[in-house]
């Protein structure tokens, strides 16, 4: 069996609501969709989100890093008698890289297209291909986008009325961010988890005397609230609020220098910045690693979902559950939703099966 057809379809998805953060708003999501198809008629999918409110490549420099590497990969045997299809999948991911640099999103969709191939050929669910001994409910954060603190706290209702128990607030975005937390923590109760994510807004004294000012509210942790390791650091010694890295570490190198510089306590991951499902386990062995989405479509958030049985375990939420945030899907099955608990679709690869239809209607 070859591969006979690569696809790079742009496409996007709208957001129910604007999604805003410190770093910027968007009305909708754009990523690229990649498709392999073999003589065979199996499929297998990966997804890049291009990571532009952080000065990433944008979609039409990915959709050109992946064209061109995927050109390799037509005619690719895959057929290889008795080695393994995570050998060959893995094989054939160096074989790709090996030449030229390629952007985080664009190695990630790569990544997880020959993995859906690899477990499709093999008749297992990916986590199974990656050894995983069983798959479980992944337990997913609520998503609250930067707003006024009484909106906040209202979507922060909405979400705990379907089961959500950790609520992740947007800070730094130019709003009263003690009273959002304030806000949002009555909402919610006593024993829901606060995690906050400042995206980098705050410099180090601001960052210091807020987080100083949100102990009291029982935060669980905070993601980047300032730039690079060596400010982490710093804030990290004069607040008790844990802090976690998450453009500051996107490699296992990053995570040696943050546990050198005891700059957090924990990692966050998402596969289009780590490069996909290898990059996040590598880091998860460094530093307790949880993995949160990009915005990602439901290729991505599945890829991410089946990462989460791997990667080592820690107590706390993935940020997962963004596939409600958006009015539509590319998707006829994807992983489902409920309760805060993401539950993988079943079936062989990845387990997901696109509506040709609407992926037309969302093309770019």
């Amino acid at each position: 069996m070859r591969v006979a057809r690569v696809e790079a379809i742009p496409y996007a998805l709208p957001f129910r609501s604007p999604y805003a953060t410190a770093r910027g708003t968007l009305e909708r999501r754009g990523m690229v969709l990649l498709r392999l198809r073999t003589d065979g008629g199996v499929e297998g999918l990966g997804e890049a989100v291009p990571l532009t409110l952080r000065g990433g490549a944008g979609i039409r420099e990915i959709r050109a890093q992946i064209e061109s590497a995927a050109e390799r990969l037509h005619g690719l045997e895959l057929a290889t008698g008795d080695t393994e299809p995570l050998d060959v999948a893995i094989a054939t991911m160096l074989e790709l890289t090996r030449p030229r640099r390629l952007a985080a999103p664009a190695l990630a969709a790569l990544e997880c297209a020959l993995l859906d191939l690899a477990a499709k050929l093999a008749g297992k669910p990916l986590w199974q291909l990656l050894n995983a001994d069983r798959a479980a409910p992944v337990k997913c954060n609520a998503t609250l986008v930067a707003g006024e603190p009484a909106l906040v706290a209202h979507d922060a209702k909405a979400w705990a009325a379907e089961g959500f128990a950790t609520f992740k607030l947007k800070l730094g975005a130019g709003f009263d961010d003690v009273a959002t937390v304030r806000e949002v923590r009555d909402a919610v109760g006593s024993e829901a988890r606060l995690r906050l994510d400042a995206n980098q807004a705050w410099g180090v004294r601001d960052a210091i005397s807020t987080l100083r000012e949100l102990e009291p509210f029982d935060v669980e942790l905070c993601e980047q609230p300032v730039e690079g390791l060596r400010a982490m650091a710093r804030v990290a010694r004069d607040v008790d609020i844990a802090l976690a890295a998450d453009e500051a570490v996107a490699s296992e190198a990053d995570a040696h220098r943050a546990v050198q510089r005891r700059a957090c306590r924990f990692a966050t991951a998402k596969l289009s910045k780590v490069g996909g499902i290898g990059g996040a386990t590598t880091i998860s062995r460094v530093l307790p690693t949880y993995l949160s989405s990009a915005l990602d479509g439901p290729v991505g958030i599945a890829a991410a979902a089946h990462c989460a049985q791997v990667i080592t375990p820690v107590d706390l939420a993935h940020g997962l559950a963004t596939q409600r945030l958006f009015a539509s899907s590319i998707a006829a099955r994807e992983c489902e939703l409920g309760n805060g608990l993401l539950e993988l679709p079943a079936g062989p690869g990845l387990g997901i099966e696109l509506d040709d239809a609407a992926l037309e209607r969302h093309r770019i």
